[in-house]
């Protein structure tokens, strides 16, 4: 099992992971980073508008001598310093120092101005003039997806969203609304339990299932979004880390061992959701104590 070629509604095929820039910030180190990436072996660069190094991730794209049809390209409209779609899209290509993005996505519902459809027009037709292989959205749930559908002529190839096993029960229905209208789901932050979440209920699995296969639990949770049949956008300045990741793609998991990060997954979720509803009750709580004590202080009978 390795990082294969996954196919997009429109025929063509994106790598199953890529290299994201989000955390890169700009200037040399971001190329560096790039560049790295791209020695390792990575061949689908994940970009944005907003990351604000499209630049930098071109410079090192150029520099690599690849064949543009060999590196794959993703970027974003973020309506960035207010720009729209069209003059968005040029200002890229140019930053990128190519002739067509391979996928463009709308970054957020929220950015579809005046609205989805309207937006979504304007997305195909950047596809009909050659200026973007294919067209996406990210961040968008069922309903702004169903939106889209009712107008589209064209479909989006692909929708960019956080997934990691801790959302992974509320992102479900995004994931399988996509596989039935040929939509490919693409995951951000699948490594969220290791590095931001850690000592929660997903670490037991993934550690025995880590210690069982001579791997890294990071390895195991790329593998794990792999399973799930989605493109894994991951990123690390650490070369060794990105040699991991991209080693990752052999790892065997069995059903067993990916409804184990589920489960785990699922009772994260739960109690974070207690923890939350605790935390706001007790916020109410000592809100209303100060309102009841300014009114006491004050002379006010509420009851």
């Amino acid at each position: 099992m390795t990082w294969d070629l996954i196919k997009l509604n429109d025929g063509t095929s994106i790598p199953s992971i890529a290299f994201g820039t989000w955390t890169l910030g700009g200037g040399a180190q971001a190329t560096d980073y790039v560049d790295q990436a791209i020695s390792v072996g990575f061949s689908h660069i994940d970009t944005a508008q907003s990351y604000r190094n499209e630049e930098e991730a071109g410079k090192a794209i150029h520099d690599s001598g690849l064949a543009r049809e060999d590196i794959y390209i993703t970027t974003k409209f973020s309506a960035r310093d207010g720009l729209d779609i069209e003059t968005s899209i040029q200002n890229s290509l140019k930053f990128l120092g190519v002739d067509y993005v391979d996928l463009y996505l709308i970054h957020h519902p929220s950015l579809a101005k005046p609205d989805i459809p309207t937006a979504w027009a304007k997305m195909e037709k950047l596809k009909k003039d050659g200026l973007v292989k294919s067209i996406g959205v990210s961040n968008f749930g069922v309903t702004e997806l169903q939106t889209l559908l009712a107008s589209a002529n064209i479909k989006p190839a692909a929708n960019q969203i956080l997934l990691h096993p801790y959302v992974h029960a509320r992102q479900l229905p995004i994931i399988e609304f996509g596989k039935a209208h040929g939509i490919v789901s693409e995951a951000y932050s699948v490594l969220i339990p290791i590095t931001h979440q850690p000592g929660g209920p997903v670490d037991k699995p993934v550690n025995a299932i880590a210690d069982r296969l001579k791997a890294k639990p990071e390895q195991v949770l790329l593998a794990w979004a792999k399973s799930k049949g989605v493109v894994v956008v991951t990123s690390s300045t650490k070369k060794e880390r990105l040699e991991g990741y991209l080693a990752a793609g052999n790892l065997e998991l069995t059903a067993a061992d990916v409804a184990a990060i589920d489960a785990a997954g699922a009772m994260g979720a739960r109690r974070q959701a207690v923890r939350t509803f605790v935390n706001r009750v007790a916020v109410a709580t000592l809100a209303a104590g100060v309102v009841f004590g300014m009114c006491g202080y004050m002379g006010i009978d509420l009851i």
